[in-house]
């Protein structure tokens, strides 16, 4: 509805003769911040008056005036505009019908899940995202809980949109970090990754160790070496996808550093001493160079925004940006897509912007379909977390947590003890991800345990909880042999106001990235529903229009569950 809106808008500006071209983009049509003002409103009288110098109010009369005099075609398929209205200071604000919001919610209806599925903006486009990339030999910790649950719910927007999405990982199975971890392994250390981590920075010869077993794993030249290698990173990988199944996410592809390692090597040898295309402002300068023994890119020899990076060390091995260089050819071999979007947390930007322009030199086609998204990061009151130290905060540790809480307070529920567990799983993973999916994309968080349980707004398990009440009341109208019906309609409320606009929520979420739309959305459609409930008694067989007010309580269902379900939050029967 809102292009349909914005077309006649365009339509109307064109047969009054005025400078469409001078202003495009600067308009739009929006959702009013008070219902009551229109179903739609535009700014585009504001923007035009100071084009043509003419006042915004008396603009916006003659737009309006226009637009009542220009018939639509799709007018005549399902009548859908009850009035348009001009306000101060020039907005033009447009009023729904009935028919029209009785039809939406038909749709929904029958449609079911695929409601709000518009095979659209990505349709027939393959995608990669890669995202929660958790090292083995490494805790999986709270930044990778929120990698993951940022990456999970990208993938599904981007897949409602029509899109062949696959979903990759890539972790770092090679690198000092393992070595450290190795080397733990080797002396029989509890927390070996701590451990060796603090000896590589306190004792000289456990230092010399350490970078001899990294050459070592990375040529895999040590078969005693190997056996312990084997066995710890598998271990890791194992205990990564039971986290994975906890929290919804089931990968196509994994890739690792020891994959990519070799491959980015090559890239960079190749383009060591390679000259920029003819015709490139930077034309005589190579991409990569040599600097005392090791390989970099100088990347502010582009912008003054980027840095010098080493791709290959002082012994000629790949660096992690070298690494990355050689994960773009191996997924693009893997997968042929026409989108790669790679989630991280925010304290890679800088790195990441060296990273794209080096690949941007060497493969510019890769480089432009590459998206990269950042997420801040998640913290707990106590502070930062430090996996180099041994206090990480570890993603098993924060859901116990969460899951323990959540069971102290049904305590006195009577429900089977299987059923129990289910409810504090379902609930445990929504009061994490609505924490870390409600903050604009790139904002730390600061995780509240308490906040995050909340049946009174603004958390996980009040979406829930208000799935689970309008169930209730199903069930209730079915005792009752009362079927839900919206031939019965009466005045247009908030919450049918509300349920239309999924479709769109979910399309602008999906272009920006941005799960936090999805979210916000539904958090102000459960109170709206708890509103409706509380001040309309909705099943009542002697009230006429118990059938509708129980279709439109059906109809809440269907959008809460599929706005969960986008956001890789467990939907939930009972409570």
């Amino acid at each position: 509805m809102l292009e349909k809106i914005a077309k006649w808008i365009e339509e109307a500006i064109k047969k009054l003769n005025y400078p469409a071209d001078q202003f495009a983009g600067r308009w739009g049509v929006e959702h009013p911040d008070e219902l009551a003002r229109g179903d739609y409103a535009t700014n585009v009288a504001l923007v035009l008056a100071k084009v043509v110098n003419q006042e915004p109010l008396v603009l916006a009369k003659k737009i309006a005036d226009q637009l009542k005099a220009s018939p639509l075609e799709f007018s005549k398929a399902r009548p859908w505009l009850d009035r348009v209205e001009v306000v101060p200071p020039g907005f033009i604000n447009f009023f729904l019908t009935r028919d029209f919001f009785t039809g939406e919610l038909k749709q929904v209806l029958e449609q079911g899940d695929k409601y709000g599925r518009v095979k659209k903006i990505g349709a027939g486009e393959k995608v990669m995202v890669e995202y929660t990339d958790p090292n083995p030999f490494k805790e999986f910790h709270i930044g990778h809980l929120m990698s993951n649950a940022v990456g999970e719910s990208v993938s599904r927007l981007i897949e409602s949109q029509g899109a062949e999405v696959k979903r990759a990982c890539y972790q770092g199975d090679v690198g000092m970090h393992v070595a450290k971890a190795v080397w733990g392994l080797i002396n029989k250390k509890e927390n070996p990754y701590a451990v060796g981590s603090q000896a590589y920075e306190t004792d000289e010869r456990a230092k010399r160790e350490i970078n001899d077993l990294n050459k070592k794993i990375y040529e895999r030249s040590d078969e005693t070496v190997n056996k312990i290698y084997d066995a710890g990173r598998q271990a890791s990988l194992d205990a990564f996808e039971i986290i994975y199944k906890r929290l919804g996410t089931k990968f196509d592809y994994y890739f690792f550093e020891s994959e990519s390692g070799p491959v980015g090597q090559k890239l960079v040898e190749e383009h060591l001493d390679a000259r920029l295309p003819k015709g490139s402002q930077a034309s005589t300068v190579s991409v990569f160079e040599k600097s005392d023994g090791a390989v970099v890119f100088k990347g502010e020899k582009y912008s003054a925004d980027l840095h010098t990076r080493v791709f290959l060390n002082s012994e000629g091995l790949p660096t992690y940006e070298a690494k990355e260089l050689g994960l773009a050819k191996l997924k693009y071999e893997k997968y042929p897509y026409d989108q790669s979007v790679v989630i991280t947390g925010n304290e890679v930007v800088g790195y990441f912007a060296v990273l794209m322009k080096a690949l941007k030199l060497i493969s510019p086609d890769l480089a432009k379909k590459t998206k990269h998204i950042s997420h801040g990061m998640l913290r707990l009151p106590s502070g930062k977390m430090s996996s180099r130290t041994g206090d990480v905060v570890t993603a098993e540790t924060l859901l116990g947590e969460v899951r323990e809480k959540i069971k102290q307070k049904m305590v006195e529920r009577a429900l089977p003890p299987a059923e129990m567990e289910t409810v504090a799983e379902g609930v445990t993973i929504a009061a994490v991800k609505y924490s870390i999916l409600k903050q604009s994309p790139g904002r730390d968080i600061i995780f509240d345990v308490a906040k995050s349980l909340s049946l009174e707004g603004d958390s996980g398990p009040y979406l829930q909880y208000a799935y689970v009440r309008a169930l209730a009341v199903l069930e209730k109208a079915r005792a009752e042999n009362i079927s839900p019906n919206l031939d019965h309609s009466i005045e247009i409320s908030e919450l049918e106001k509300l349920l239309v606009r999924f479709p769109e929520i979910v399309t602008r979420a999906t272009v920006l990235y941005a799960p936090n739309l999805l979210i916000t959305y539904l958090t102000e459609l459960a109170s709206a529903f708890n509103s409706y409930y509380a001040t309309q008694k909705i099943v009542d067989a002697l009230d006429h229009h118990s059938p509708y007010r129980l279709a439109l309580t059906a109809t809440f269902t269907q959008i809460m569950k599929s706005g969960l379900t986008l956001l890789a939050i467990p939907v939930l029967e009972k409570m």
